[in-house]
């Protein structure tokens, strides 16, 4: 005898090609399964024109989700993993965390071209203060603006944006946000994962090397959280599970935690499996990207957590040294563009 169980998600493009995703792999293993996807807002979604900023910014694209789940709505939630905090409500859980896709950022210039073909200050549209960081350490003469909305929103605003550049008005370039996003943009910033679920790669100018630009915690997977008293769900939910997708996002996820960093931090990490080892890449950066700190570790894979905050430690002692992060010219410290 079939039964049902019900997911749900935001209701944009990309979460709606995620949830069915995760739908379609859910009953693929659980034969006797069937899966409905319900679409809830959430605050994030509701209003696209304020700067995260103005209403918490971490967890605001799953809280409302959360709730759902919490009260019995939903059995189970999908989430883009990069925009699940690192602590969760009590009673929930990550139950399962599907095979991870691409990690890296994406430039989407106007002329095709990538990063170092950009002209000199030019101007590119983030809405991340890690991108804006690693960026602008690598290029210093960039000029960024923050952007809001849906990954074909922010393809649109780039198409309508290239007109010739404005001066920056009496707040600067970080001056209100519809002030900046009104003004002429070279290139946007978005991840690659997105746009390849939504079959858009061929839009990617270039995709930038981790070693150049560190992706979010938990950036390219995706997570489905159930309640830890529902063993129906947690049962069905497992079947998906990659191992080594969730001991890469996991390391990375204790990492971020160990560093006490949110969604307004610029931090970054990289965890993959080689062969039977655990490799974890970290990076923390002042908001103006002028200095940034960076270190590896690795380890057993079944020891990410610990490798996580092992590595957060190592970041945070190099950028609390008296003579700056790591010391001048030192390992791990602050490096100029090109090094």
């Amino acid at each position: 005898m079939s039964s049902s169980i019900t997911i749900g998600t935001r209701g944009s493009r990309l979460a709606l090609v995620q949830a069915h995703s995760v739908a379609k792999d859910i009953e693929t293993a659980n034969r006797d399964l069937t899966v409905h996807v319900r679409v809830l807002k959430t605050r994030g979604d509701a209003d696209r024109d304020a700067s995260l900023d103005t209403f918490g910014g971490e967890g605001v694209f799953v809280k409302e989700l959360e709730r759902a789940l919490v009260s019995g709505e939903i059995d189970a939630a999908v989430h883009s993993l990069k925009d699940l905090p690192t602590i969760l409500p009590d009673g929930l859980a990550i139950a399962a965390v599907p095979e991870r896709v691409d990690v890296r950022d994406a430039l989407i210039s106007r002329n095709g071209t990538g990063l170092d073909g950009l002209p000199a200050g030019a101007r590119i549209a983030t809405g991340s203060p890690r991108r804006r960081a690693l960026l602008q350490h690598y290029r210093p003469d960039l000029r960024f603006t923050g952007i809001r909305g849906n990954i074909d929103t922010r393809l649109k605003k780039l198409e309508e944006g290239g007109g010739p550049h404005e001066p920056d008005g009496p707040d600067g370039p970080d001056g209100p946000e519809e002030a900046r996003e009104a003004h002429g943009l070279d290139a946007i910033v978005l991840a690659v994962a997105g746009l390849q679920r939504l079959g858009w790669s061929d839009r990617i100018s270039e995709a930038l090397s981790p070693d150049l630009c560190m992706p979010a915690v938990g950036q390219g997977a995706l997570a489905l959280e159930t309640r830890v008293d529902d063993e129906r769900t947690l049962t069905a939910a497992r079947n998906i599970e990659h191992l080594p997708s969730r001991q890469a996002v996991m390391a990375e996820r204790a990492f971020l935690h160990g560093i006490g960093g949110g969604c307004h931090t610029p931090v970054g990490a990289w965890g993959r499996i080689d062969g039977d080892v655990l490799r974890l890449d970290g990076v923390l950066a002042t908001d103006d990207g002028s200095w940034i700190v960076r270190h590896a570790l690795h380890g057993d894979p079944e020891d990410g957590p610990d490798l996580g905050r092992r590595l957060a430690e190592a970041v945070l002692a190099r950028s609390e040294r008296p003579d700056g992060p790591g010391g001048p010219g030192g390992p791990g410290g602050p490096q100029k563009p090109g090094e």
